[in-house]
């Protein structure tokens, strides 16, 4: 399926929004669970079987035209679906001792390290303007990092290296559905089934089965907690599509601003919400150096494609004479 085709001129930006809108519920969503339910590894395992069931039975009865499952393409995307959980997983640890918005501080710069890894797969170098904008968008996360440092060691190893996952995943999972003309649905039903061995395996490992299946159930006596887990499961879900839809439609690196800037509005709230964070001048102009770097890569990715349609445009022009 070609998701850029000029019959659909807004779903780029469709894709873009609703991965942000997304992202930045799930993070809350997130938080407010494992602030009852620290078991993260089991309430992720919770999130992909949910995933892997809704969309196999969605196929079965209609709803979705996602094809059945393949193993030659399960085997290309193996490394895909281990290094989403891989970031999940770290991403879901680190939140349970880093408050939101040094999490979202430090996952911010999954812009650079994109942009770093696109020179060793071959991607090809991106304009001055990129660049620059990215650095800048970087920049501004050390400043508002600064600025509120309450450090917890193993919360901040634990969100470097989701850092250093959803780097890779997102890189993989442009250049797979670009390949293999996956769709989204597809993507995430591979990445849900392909995972539950993985996860299973973790949440034996890490000592969490099956203490926090009791646990689960006991908690799941509150209303408000039943609530909360079941908002997350459906999240998980929403964001899981949109985040791939995103990524196969326009890019990688897209993908990462997009999350940069649904992190400034993020960062906000979690002073609010769930935070407890005091505000300091350094996290105001980090914050407003993270939004201009964000805006303007969103400009030279405008008009870089822009420019990539006027030699298209004339070739098609000269076809049409000929």
């Amino acid at each position: 399926m070609d998701y850029q085709s000029d019959s659909i001129p807004y779903l780029s930006l469709f894709a873009a929004l609703s991965y942000g809108v997304a992202s930045m519920a799930m993070v809350f969503i997130n938080k407010a669970v494992l602030m009852q339910y620290a078991q993260s590894m089991t309430l992720l395992t919770l999130q992909q079987l949910v995933t892997a069931l809704l969309i196999h039975f969605g196929r079965v009865m209609g709803y979705t035209k996602a094809r059945g499952f393949n193993m030659a393409t399960a085997k290309k995307l193996l490394l895909v679906s281990l290094f989403y959980n891989a970031n999940v997983a770290f991403a879901l640890a680190s939140l349970k001792g880093v408050n939101i918005p040094m999490y979202i501080a430090i996952k911010r710069l999954t812009p650079l390290a994109v942009l770093v890894a696109g020179f060793f797969t071959g991607k090809g170098r991106p304009t001055t303007q990129v660049t620059m904008s990215v650095l800048l968008t970087a920049a501004g996360v050390l400043i508002a990092a600064l600025g509120d440092f309450s450090f917890d060691l193993f919360g901040y190893t634990m969100a470097f290296t989701s850092v250093f996952f959803q780097t890779m995943y997102l890189v993989l999972v442009e250049k797979s559905g670009a390949e293999d003309g996956l769709s989204s649905i597809e993507i995430m039903f591979y990445n849900s089934v392909l995972s539950l061995p993985f996860l299973l395996f973790l949440i034996i490992a890490t000592g969490e089965f099956p203490n926090s299946l009791s646990v689960l159930f006991t908690k799941s006596a509150s209303l408000s907690f039943l609530v909360i887990l079941l908002l997350s499961l459906v999240m998980s879900i929403v964001l899981n599509y949109t985040m791939f839809l995103c990524t196969i439609v326009n890019s990688a690196l897209t993908t990462t601003i997009v999350g940069v800037l649904k992190g400034v509005g993020s960062t906000t709230l979690g002073f609010v919400l769930l935070g407890g964070v005091q505000v300091h001048a350094l996290n105001v102009t980090g914050l407003v150096i993270n939004t201009a770097g964000g805006v303007w890569y969103s400009l030279a990715k405008y008009q870089q494609k822009k420019r990539n349609k006027l030699p298209k445009l004339m070739t098609d022009v000269d076809g049409h004479r000929k």
